[in-house]
């Protein structure tokens, strides 16, 4: 097994080098942009940091600033032209689930950008989806698949108090907010609507 410093020699740094980064703590962000380049010139994907967007309500807000402080999430994102992709890396198998993302990342766009759960419910019962359902053909357990998508940061959940006591908001998480899958989501909904003058600019 290579000592440390032959495996940072690799990279051209010198012992020196490496512990002035350890020193200076600058270590971690080496090895990320090390990982990045590495990343893109081998493999074609741009690891991207996701920015935490906060939820509103103020106590979910410094929840999540702990978790800011605390962590950090990247995602990858293939360079290879749309056309390229899905024609030589999309899993048709998987289409299903890039459907159901789309459909409820579109559903809370158009809210504002934030939904009550009841009404994401209801607009998915609209689409033939129940919260009950455990068994869907494509999507399985409904409810875990919805859940899915607030473990990979397409949307968040934010418990707000109210007169009539709790209730649980979905809003759009930083994967969802991105500018390229924000533009797919207007482009979408424009053909769909097929009407000039209409602002759908998200919340």
């Amino acid at each position: 097994m290579a000592s440390g410093a032959e495996n940072f020699s690799q990279f051209g740094i010198s012992k020196e080098e490496k512990d002035k980064l350890v020193g200076e703590r600058n270590l971690p962000t080496f090895v990320i942009n090390e990982a990045k380049e590495k990343l893109s010139s081998v493999f074609g994907y741009e690891m991207r940091e996701l920015q935490r967007s906060l939820p509103s309500s103020k106590t979910q807000a410094r929840l999540s600033q702990q978790i800011v402080a605390d962590s950090k999430s990247y995602v990858l994102i293939s360079q290879l032209p749309p056309d390229v992709y899905e024609k030589y890396v999309v899993d048709v198998n998987a289409a299903h689930m890039s459907g159901f993302t789309f459909a409820l990342i579109s559903i809370v766009y158009l809210a504002g950008g934030k939904i009550a759960e009841e009404n994401l419910w209801s607009q998915m019962r609209r689409m033939g989806l129940s919260e009950n359902e455990v068994s869907h053909p494509d999507l399985g357990n409904i409810k875990q698949a919805l859940e899915l998508l607030v473990q990979q940061r397409y949307l968040q959940k934010d418990k707000v108090n109210g007169p009539e006591g709790n209730t649980l908001y979905y809003e759009l998480a930083e994967r969802a907010l991105d500018g390229l899958i924000r533009d797919r989501i207007k482009e979408y909904i424009s053909q769909i609507v097929k009407t000039d003058g209409i602002s759908l600019g998200a919340a």
